[in-house]
């Protein structure tokens, strides 16, 4: 038995420990790629050609790059220096930023949790694929759409309902409601995957991630070499980027489809950047982190995509005569070019173990989202990890299971749908305004008073809620001019009622007295208290106007994706599968709302020693976090810092003051 554990240490070791016992990983690179495991996935491979398919040009990467830096990066640094900063999970992060805020760290964990349970069921289809590439001829060869939709699936068809005059008259109702064996099957084994990958905690996921990512790197390009080779690859890539259609700027279809491609892709409002954090040295480069991760993410999709499109070319598909999705590309698309080609069991396997791999490091980082809330909680620090995981695994696979029905894909699809398109938008929206709005508002309220701050973000939250109402009701440019004329009618009522500050603002904005009222309402955020952590030494910094950029930038385009949910709901509302997927969605909207109101009732996931850290007293730009960050760049393995006393640092700057 001695001799099983010094083996399962040497594969399997426990990570070490900082002085807070929480455990940390082994190497700077061991965070990077963990994280880069869970944002590079199937979307990136899959999702990222096909979107760019329909918007076929060079003038994709404008919208595209926008989005990178003004939404996905943003919202990125917001979760890896909160996760890092305030060292524990979802829930407990956002306890920490207010008590209030409890909520938004279970609706995250809920919407990873959510997806990690109908993702595992796609890779339970790639291994049917993976181990068909073995068979000569391959078995799809010929009939792709066949292959899939009769035997991987093996789905019944479903018996349409109707809708007539606005009024439902029948609903769509589903024959099949037996299992397919093979699909379960796979499902257990790729289950069991996960467990193995994630048992014994970071210390064995750090060193995993190392086979998960890097192996992939090298089969793209792999995959990348063969399909440039192919007979008229290059017309494939013209269409990627060999011509400019400057007139799509004009319109919004691939504004909102660059958006949405880098917001799913990058994988922010998962949860996985804030537990996998969690673990990172307290005072590691966190806005260097993010940069990186997020670069990487959009080169892997950016370079990949090259291999998509050169089989596009093979193919001869053009925009317009046919569409493309995330299941055509991987399920047809692609299997019908490799059948094509000599060598084709070779990259057939090549590929859809590119995908497996890709598919399970995203899987274990969504998984991880919620072993790392219940293990931070004080039952769960009670209970070794490789039980935990075990509990977690087993009671994932048996959700799994019911999209191994004869109807499983048609659920698939409608789960995937609004999670992504409704609860995944509402929650990272509900993360930008808590880090913007809710933090530290105590400190807003005694300086320009509680009406002036409830009439300012009255206007903001009011401003998309009825814009959108107007632009979806009426037209954009009625939306636009709604909103906009609400907000500054507000923030000019909100500045004329407010009471002068007593803090002056910090540079400029602390000249006159208008700008110095506007900077309290408008630009105060955390930035200020995670610096003094996450920019230690020689660390990036959070950069001044990332606040703003968050607030008045990522939120609104977040409210205006959401708004094309319930539209788009309408048309469906008479399918079960949808109506199940919509209400499910609908719960971490419910646990936003009832951690603003009643907070208390998400005690039980935080432990009795870190209840009151959300409680934050009133103390205005007076720094909360550590006294002794300077001494940060001279550490590496964390040392106990202090926590400022907000109370009495409040009472010396008054004092001073006066």
């Amino acid at each position: 038995m001695d001799k099983l554990t010094k083996i399962l240490d040497i594969f399997a070791p426990n990570a070490a420990k900082e002085s807070d016992g929480r455990e940390v990983w082994g190497s700077r690179l061991s965070f990077v790629l963990a994280a880069m495991g869970g944002a590079v996935g199937l979307g990136n491979l899959l999702r990222y050609p096909s979107v760019v398919f329909a918007n076929n040009g060079l003038q994709w990467f404008i919208p595209y790059l926008i989005a990178l830096f003004f939404l996905a990066i943003p919202v990125l640094i917001l979760e890896i220096s909160i996760g890092q900063a305030y060292r524990g999970g979802c829930l407990i992060a956002y306890n920490h930023i207010s008590k209030r805020t409890k909520g938004v760290g279970v609706g995250i964990t809920m919407t990873g949790y959510v997806v990690v349970t109908y993702y595992v069921p796609i890779l339970a289809w790639v291994m049917r694929y993976f181990r068909s590439s073995f068979t000569n001829p391959l078995p799809w060869a010929g009939r792709p759409t066949e292959f899939f939709t009769q035997e991987v699936i093996a789905n019944v068809d479903a018996i349409p309902g109707e809708i007539d005059g606005g009024r439902v008259v029948s609903y769509t109702s589903y024959p099949g409601t037996g299992m397919v064996g093979e699909t379960v099957g796979w499902v257990v084994f790729t289950w069991f995957v996960v467990w193995l990958c994630m048992f014994r905690g970071i210390g064995l996921t750090g060193r995993v991630v190392y086979f998960t990512m890097g192996l992939p790197v090298v089969m793209v390009f792999i995959l990348l070499g063969r399909a440039l080779s192919l007979d008229n690859a290059v017309e494939g890539v013209k269409l990627y980027m060999g011509v400019w259609h400057g007139e799509k700027l004009a319109g919004g279809a691939i504004w909102q489809a660059a958006c949405g491609q880098i917001f799913f892709s990058i994988g922010v409002g998962f949860g996985y950047f804030i537990s996998y954090a969690s673990y990172n040295s307290k005072f590691s480069n966190a806005v260097q982190d993010a940069v990186i991760i997020a670069a990487c993410n959009s080169l892997y999709e950016i370079v990949g995509a090259f291999a998509v499109f050169g089989v596009i070319g093979y193919l001869g598909l053009r925009p317009g005569d046919v569409q493309l999705s995330t299941f055509t590309v991987g399920f047809l698309t692609y299997p019908e070019a490799l059948a094509q080609i000599p060598g084709s069991n070779f990259f057939s396997v090549i590929f859809f173990l590119t995908l497996m791999l890709l598919g399970i490091s995203s899987a274990f980082a969504l998984l991880e989202v919620m072993v790392t809330m219940v293990g931070d909680t004080d039952i769960g620090k009670k209970i070794s990890r490789t039980l935990l995981t075990t509990i977690a695994v087993v009671i994932s696979l048996l959700l799994s299971l019911m999209y191994c029905t004869q109807f499983g894909l048609a659920l698939l699809d409608a789960v995937d749908t609004w999670t992504n398109n409704l609860a995944l938008v509402f929650i990272v929206w509900a993360e930008c305004v808590a880090a913007t709005t809710i933090y530290r508002c105590k400190d807003v309220f005694g300086q320009v008073g509680v009406l002036s701050y409830a009439i300012y973000n009255g206007a903001y939250l009011g401003a998309m809620i009825f814009g959108l109402a107007v632009a979806h009701s009426e037209s954009p440019e009625a939306g636009a001019g709604m909103g906009f004329g609400l907000f500054v009618a507000g923030t000019l009522l909100a500045l004329v009622l407010a009471k002068q500050p007593d803090s002056i603002a910090p540079g400029f904005w602390g000249g006159n007295a208008w700008l110095n009222r506007f900077w309290w309402l408008a630009c105060y955020s955390l930035m200020r208290d995670l610096n003094v952590i996450v920019a230690a030494g020689k660390n990036w910094s959070i950069p001044v106007f990332w606040g703003p950029v968050l607030k008045y930038i990522s939120a609104p385009i977040l409210s205006i994706v959401f708004a094309f949910a319930y539209p788009a709901f309408y048309k469906v509302r008479n399918d079960p599968v949808h109506i199940f997927a919509f209400t499910v969605a609908h719960f971490v909207i419910v646990f936003v709302v009832l951690g603003l109101v009643v907070p208390r009732w998400f005690d039980v996931f935080v432990p009795m020693a870190r209840r009151g850290e959300g409680d934050i007293t009133y103390a205005p730009q007076v720094t909360a976090g550590t006294t002794d960050a300077q001494d940060a760049n001279a550490m590496e393995g964390g040392f106990d810092h202090k926590p400022v006393n907000n109370a009495e640092a409040c009472m010396k700057q008054e004092a001073s003051s006066s």
